[in-house]
């Protein structure tokens, strides 16, 4: 019972800090996230794959609900969704039982291969207890910690073979990924970085000050430059918030802008993206996966008389549609963006889409 209370306090205390934005950053609610399922799973008493299931869709709704632009905590409970599928399918398919999905995500057993059974076997493997499972699904949800763990560093290994020596690379904004890619690349390769200052936020101020400390040549530049420098640049290396399942970013705002200037030049568009901000979810309602914050970055009050007739609208995300993007590096290697299809098979159950 004390497990199960203190199980409860962790839910509540990650859900409200969710709601109050003091977990930040897609990266860090992934894993608390992911921590947090590994609790669910170790603590709970369950026999059935079934009720499993159903706890972890409960507990992921909620912190869904939580936060629902922040992509990363619904694709972290569709990892450990198929996590469970696969344990589960793993050793029906060693007890030679066909398993078939039943409607409103539980699952049930029909009959052995080798022909069909008896109604009190077929009863007895229905009630059959599966919680000697509990081992492989925790191996499982550790080995997706320390897939996340590892993101950064895995992501970064693979810039030898994506930047070279005397280039000229533009990004935008402030990002994780990018920012240990460069420097990875700037250990053993000479270039220059043209840094979007990423206005009204200038989250690009503060990555070319952090690249300049790496010891890499970094300029940064008005939003306004963007398509007159463009012609000199070599590639656009950008990160993402989230990337949609037709391949559509949702990423920071001015992303849209140097994804279309590049195309225009012919110039190549990278994403450094880790798997987790991959979603099954498409982007039939774009304007619904954006933010909306706080104006006064643009004008603040007190700069007009006639600030209550104007409308200000500041928006937090751009949204990148797929045919400006050349080219996702993911921590399982380079993917072009017709490739996510497959990636989003691999990684999540269809039955899971909507939790």
């Amino acid at each position: 019972m004390t497990g199960s209370r203190d199980l409860t306090a962790q839910i509540e205390s990650l859900i409200n800090r969710l709601r109050r934005r003091q977990v930040v950053g897609s990266w860090s609610v992934s894993l608390e996230t992911a921590l947090l399922f590994r609790q669910v799973v170790s603590v709970t008493r369950w026999s059935q794959v079934g009720t499993l299931i159903k706890l972890v869709k409960d507990v992921g709704r909620r912190l869904v609900m939580a936060q629902p632009r922040e992509l990363a905590v619904g694709n972290i409970v569709r990892r450990v969704l198929r996590l469970i599928r696969d344990v589960y399918n793993s050793e029906v398919s060693s007890n030679s039982v066909k398993s078939v999905p039943q409607k409103g995500g539980r699952l049930y057993e029909l009959q052995s291969y080798g022909g069909s059974n008896s109604f009190m076997e077929i009863l007895n493997f229905l009630t059959h207890s599966f919680s000697h499972l509990k081992p492989s699904i925790i191996s499982e949800l550790q080995e997706m910690i320390n897939e996340l763990e590892n993101m950064y560093v895995n992501i970064a290994d693979q810039a030898m073979e994506h930047i070279h020596s005397n280039e000229i690379i533009m990004t935008v904004g402030k990002s994780r990924t990018v920012e240990m890619f460069l420097k990875a690349a700037a250990k053993k390769r000479k270039f220059s970085v043209v840094v979007a200052e990423t206005s009204p936020t200038y989250l690009g101020h503060e990555m070319a000050l952090s690249l300049s400390q790496a010891g890499i040549d970094t300029t940064v530049i008005s939003d306004s430059a963007i398509f007159a420098v463009m012609s000199r640049v070599n590639k656009v290396i950008m990160g993402t918030h989230a990337v949609l399942a037709n391949g559509g970013l949702i990423s920071v705002s001015g992303a849209q802008m140097v994804a279309t200037a590049a195309k225009h030049h012919s110039t190549p568009v990278v994403v450094c993206t880790g798997l987790y901000k991959l979603s099954p979810l498409y982007p039939y309602d774009e304007d619904s996966f954006n933010d909306m914050v706080a104006p006064d970055s643009v004008m603040r009050f007190d700069e007009g008389d006639l600030i209550d007739k104007v409308t200000l609208i500041n928006p937090y995300y751009d949204y990148v549609s797929p045919e400006l993007v050349s080219l996702f590096i993911t921590n399982t290697g380079g993917h072009p963006p017709s490739y996510l299809y497959r990636l989003i098979d691999e990684n999540y159950d269809p039955e899971d889409t909507d939790i």
